[in-house]
């Protein structure tokens, strides 16, 4: 049963030292900022982040990364003018990158969700991203083989949740939020609002319940800027 909490910092309580943590969003659209603050507040350190990117600017995943509490991040695109905490923290050898391309990224981590043991993709064959990885040619077209993302918490933010925990988000800030709520072992969700039980179109709901543990009202979300843009 999905528990809601008045607090971000009780949403995130427990998190141990060492976790693997995926945290929603692309870019500033769709990241929850309040449960990554409340991570940082909680002192829990030496993590392994997912996320597409290394964070933005000075708040949220940035500032997590910043403080120094995270030990590898896997993501798609670590750099850009606005990243200069990872910047800092990789040149230093103070973080670790596991670099995966976006289609990969998103789809090892549907994989962890539906429970697909490994799949075959051409993303990265005949790269370095290749290197040590089982491949394959199938009619005629080489393949890489990859393995599911999971983790132990994923950190989401959605639009609107219902008392039984199903959720529904708000336009592109959807990205990685419902596969990463399912491919994680406890999935925390910052909403705008909580309303009753049959109160959101079941026509609509992206996220079931069932995937969802603990649920924060957040009514007066922090707005991030747009990103800068790509770095060199």
């Amino acid at each position: 049963m999905v528990s809601i909490l008045d607090k971000p910092t009780e949403a995130v309580a427990g998190i141990p030292d060492g976790a693997t943590v995926m945290i929603g969003g692309f870019g500033t659209a769709g990241q929850p900022v309040e449960l990554v603050e409340a991570l940082i507040a909680s002192g829990a350190t030496d993590l392994t982040v997912v996320n597409n990117n290394a964070g933005n600017g000075d708040v949220g995943l940035a500032a997590l990364i910043g403080a120094g509490r995270v030990r590898k991040i896997v993501c798609s695109f670590p750099r850009q003018r606005d990243s200069w905490h990872f910047d800092q923290k990789y040149r230093a050898g103070e973080i670790e990158l596991e670099l995966v391309p976006q289609g990969n990224l998103a789809e090892r981590i549907r994989a962890a969700g539906a429970g697909i043991g490994a799949f075959y993709t051409p993303t990265g064959y005949g790269t370095s991203l290749a290197d040590g990885k089982e491949t394959r040619e199938i009619d005629g077209r080489h393949y890489v083989l990859e393995y599911p993302l999971r983790a132990d918490y994923a950190l989401v933010k959605a639009h609107r949740a219902d008392e039984l925990g199903n959720l529904v988000y708000r336009k592109t800030a959807r990205n990685f939020g419902p596969i990463m709520a399912a491919a994680a072992t406890t999935t925390i969700v910052q909403v705008g609002e909580v309303v009753p039980a049959g109160a959101l179109d079941s026509e609509i709901i992206v996220t079931p319940c069932i995937y969802v543990d603990r649920i924060v009202r957040v009514p007066a979300p922090v707005r991030l800027p747009e990103p800068i843009g790509a770095g060199q």
